[in-house]
């Protein structure tokens, strides 16, 4: 088994959804459900990467900002009419980024979740993203002010010819500028994303970013293998890597490891004690309300968003749709999930974390042993199985991104293959 097929960041993909019909109300949709999580998309950004692969678009010209503030303000007002509760206990805003927005912007855009949404940013952990090139000390200070807890920037490589080779042109100065402002700014948490397997990267240049990153001490450290995907940048290239990644992969987590950090999943890496956490917010149980166009919000049988794409033309004729409109309370595109797709989803939110899952916790939520539903012998030398817990061993977690597509169901699988890319 090929140890890289896809990263499991959400199941089911949105590449699975389809237009629904009818279009459910979303009085009826969120009858009965906690919301739990909330997120703000901004689908904007000074530059594309050449492995991003997510709904954004470049250059947006300001009357657009302004455009999507409005609307976005119209949709928050429509779907907190649809909520019977708005008792959120984690928020974040991503994109796209959202430090895109100027700092008069960004306060906007606290105002309008807070005011329509009904909730306080400052009391619930608020994470934001931001780049090298957007994290000034007035933004930052708009961030700061208004209580967010934790900061995440796309840095990837501080090695110039590595972040040129990821079509990522940015300037070791800025990069450490914008750390540096982070860190000023008093913001608790801040989070360092870097990317191993990028052509013409070695060990020592990996450990080379590794360190330079601790030298900030980051509550928190993303560590991404690169994917090269159809309609970005490297993808367009038609360029293969080497399997260097796996190699890097466990030189990266040993090295953190030794550096005192703990693994909360193959990806994510925390230092204990930080105060870094998600609040109360149970992936596996609470739902989303998602905000803007490419966000995708879900409940315990929907989930939903508007239209999705990675070519840019078509990413920019989604936005102009998106700030034409006023009908946001139904749900356009989206899949319905059955129990057996609730069951997979509550397997994958649980096993791809170092902790594993709680059998016990499966078992109240749909009265079944979660090994009699999915016996996982595929995968029995990645797991340790005890009478609480269904866990990867350190191997299995370096597998991850091979054992969450596995577990996809066929029909999920279906979807995706023949969803339209464009």
């Amino acid at each position: 088994m090929r140890p890289y097929e896809g990263y499991v960041y959400a199941y089911p993909h949105k590449t699975a959804y389809r237009p629904l019909d009818p279009r459910p109300q979303l009085k009826e949709v969120w009858a009965g459900e906690h919301p739990g999580a909330l997120y703000v998309h901004i689908p904007f950004c000074e530059m594309r990467c050449g492995f991003c692969n997510l709904f954004t678009r470049t250059g947006a010209p300001e009357e657009l900002v302004g455009a999507y503030l409005d609307t976005l303000e119209r949709q928050a007002r429509q779907v907190r009419d649809a909520l019977e509760e708005t008792a959120f206990t984690t928020a974040a805003f991503g994109g796209g980024t959202p430090t895109y927005l100027s700092a008069g912007e960004l306060e906007r855009l606290f105002d309008l979740t807070e005011r329509t949404m009904g909730v306080d940013l400052a009391r619930v952990p608020l994470s934001v993203e931001t780049s090298p090139a957007t994290a000034t000390p007035d933004r930052l200070s708009v961030l700061a002010g208004r209580g967010t807890s934790r900061v995440s920037i796309g840095v990837q490589s501080f090695v110039d010819a590595e972040a040129r080779a990821a079509v990522r042109p940015q300037k070791r100065a800025e990069v450490d500028a914008a750390l540096d402002a982070i860190r000023d700014s008093g913001v608790p948490v801040l989070n360092i994303d870097l990317i191993y397997g990028i052509d013409g990267q070695t060990p020592s240049s990996w450990l080379y970013s590794l360190d330079t990153a601790l030298g900030w001490r980051p509550e928190e450290l993303y560590l991404y293998p690169l994917y090269v995907r159809p309609l970005t940048g490297l993808g367009k290239q038609g360029r293969a890597w080497d399997d260097q990644r796996l190699e890097l992969y466990r030189l990266g987590r040993d090295h953190l490891l030794a550096a005192g950090y703990e693994q909360v999943s193959m990806r994510m890496f925390r230092l204990p004690g930080s105060g870094a956490s998600g609040g109360d917010h149970c992936c596996q149980t609470d739902g989303m309300v998602g905000l803007g166009c490419g966000a995708r919000s879900y409940t315990s049988g929907l989930h939903y968003s508007f239209e999705y794409a990675v070519g840019a033309r078509h990413v920019r004729s989604i936005i102009d749709d998106y700030v034409a409109r006023d009908d946001f309370d139904v749900a356009n595109v989206g899949f319905v999930l059955s129990l057996d797709e609730r069951r997979r989803r509550h397997l994958l939110q649980s096993l791809l974390r170092a902790e594993g899952m709680s059998r016990r916790l499966y078992a109240d939520r749909f009265g079944t042993d979660v090994l009699d539903d999915f016996p996982l012998s595929e995968f029995r030398a990645w797991l340790t199985i005890s009478d609480e817990t269904v866990a990867l061993t350190p191997e299995g977690l370096a597998h991850s991104d091979a054992i969450g597509p596995a577990l996809f169901s066929p029909e999920v699988r279906r979807l995706m293959e023949t969803y339209a890319a464009c």
